[in-house]
């Protein structure tokens, strides 16, 4: 079957669109390519015209992402950012990032199953586009800090780490994390 360009653009978003889904809600094993395909309207055989493979799919998919919280950081900060203008770039990327939790939780069996079955090709590329992290966003800003700025850094590197219990804690974690950055914010900048 032959698709027009717009078809092929509309035809990969629907399926990355529907992997991210997937893979939130069951994780990289139980995201199931037929259901992808179903979802967007082709055969599986249709599937191997816009990607290689499942993992082909899922890097694609992960790269997405972080294109997309390296926008957002950047929309957000502006040109002339203050501390508190910094505070509301880490506390919307962090909500950003909850949505999509499976794509820093490296440590997992799931993600680790996936990395697995990638191509070293495939791994280095992943490594070269996630190069971006908190300290990217905070050399963007001509803050001043208060304190040594690895400390500032890891402090806030600290946040964005996978919080694997969340329901547990004894008060809302988003509640908690803008008063984390809220504190941080004023406590290591000028």
């Amino acid at each position: 079957m032959a698709f027009s360009e717009i078809e092929k653009i509309n035809i990969r978003e629907k399926l990355m669109t529907s992997c991210e889904e997937s893979w939130s809600r069951v994780g990289y094993k139980k995201t199931n390519i037929d259901e992808l395909c179903a979802k967007a309207g082709i055969s599986k055989g249709a599937f191997y015209l816009f990607f290689n493979s499942k993992e082909e799919l899922f890097c694609d998919v992960i790269m997405s992402i972080q294109a997309r919280l390296v926008t957002l950081m950047n929309e957000s900060l502006g040109n002339a950012p203050t501390k508190y203008d910094l505070a509301a770039t880490l506390k919307l990327v962090y909500r950003e990032y909850d949505k999509v939790p499976f794509v820093f939780e490296i440590r997992s069996r799931d993600f680790i199953a996936f990395m697995n079955k990638l191509p070293k090709e495939k791994i280095d590329e992943l490594e070269f586009h996630g190069d971006y992290d908190v300290r990217d966003i905070l050399k963007k800003t001509d803050l001043k800090y208060k304190i040594e700025e690895n400390k500032g850094n890891a402090a806030f590197a600290i946040l964005f780490m996978p919080i694997t219990e969340k329901e547990k804690l004894p008060w809302n974690y988003l509640e908690s994390i803008d008063f984390m950055i809220d504190t941080l914010i004023e406590n290591i900048f000028e």
